[in-house]
């Protein structure tokens, strides 16, 4: 069986939008339980891909006690969400080939993720990027507003403040509002984005477009796998980051099901 990704052909006719389907809470609970298969039968790669995400994550949580700003654990692990779809490149591969019945070879799953970086991939990288370091912003303004310029020796201080004082209080507040309409704006970007650059020839914009419109197509279903996704990711970092290895290879799978339940295949 082929294996096919063609390049743009500029005197190509410019091709039809991705059609979006309407779907229903039970296909949402089908692809997480498809992902958890994918996870199964090819723990290898999950694992490899997870644990690279899980150790980003260690690394960073391990800088900002070494920088002195351990106040920004929390935020920035809510933040470190955003950036799962793109991490998660690999794992659509896998699910992808899988389902066309193609060999799960490491040369061409890896090959295949950095081919897929220099195209249109990239750019959607680059806005999922952009975005988390928008969230990291507006901590910062939202820190010097709220709290001043106080400094926090431990996290365990941060949470003292933030937790027993009306300014904290505040500030927790504003922030969870704020970091869910971001995250909330970058789910509908590349929930379906990410998945189709890989299956098709699209560019980002057209991605994005298409994502955003199977979101407000399908407002229920999908505000479900996004609180699905919350819930599961918030559990596995309880323990250091470390439930992440599993969780996160596992919801990549499911958001390559859910996709193409959502969206027709290409004709």
């Amino acid at each position: 069986m082929s294996e096919p990704y063609p390049e743009t052909d500029a005197t190509e006719r410019p091709r039809p939008d991705p059609v979006v389907r309407r779907i229903g809470v039970r296909d949402v609970v089908e692809a997480l339980i498809a992902g958890l298969r994918d996870f199964q039968a090819a723990p290898l790669f999950g694992l490899f891909f997870g644990g690279i995400y899980t150790l980003a994550g260690l690394a960073i949580l391990l800088s900002l006690t070494r920088f002195g700003v351990p106040y920004l654990a929390y935020p920035l692990a809510a933040g470190f969400v955003l950036i799962g779809p793109f991490v998660a490149v690999g794992l659509y591969e896998v699910s992808r080939r899988r389902e066309a019945g193609l060999p799960l070879a490491w040369g061409k799953v890896l090959g295949v993720v950095f081919a897929q970086s220099q195209r249109e991939l990239g750019w959607m990288a680059f806005v999922t990027l952009f975005v988390m370091m928008m969230w990291l912003y507006q901590v910062r303004l939202l820190l010097a507003l709220f709290l001043g310029f106080q400094s926090f020796s431990s996290f365990n201080g941060f949470l003292s403040v933030i937790a027993t004082t009306p300014e904290g209080l505040m500030f927790l507040a504003v922030g969870n509002l704020v970091g869910a309409v971001l995250a909330a704006a970058l789910f509908s970007l590349t929930v379906v984005s990410f998945p189709l650059l890989l299956d098709r020839e699209v560019d980002f914009i057209t991605a994005m477009i298409t994502s955003v419109r199977a979101v407000a197509t399908n407002p229920v279903p999908m505000l479900g796998f996004a609180a699905a996704i919350v819930a599961l990711s918030a559990v596995a970092m309880l323990p250091v980051f470390l439930g992440l290895i599993v969780v996160m290879p596992v919801l990549g799978h499911a958001t390559w099901h859910l996709y193409r339940r959502v969206v027709e295949p290409a004709a």
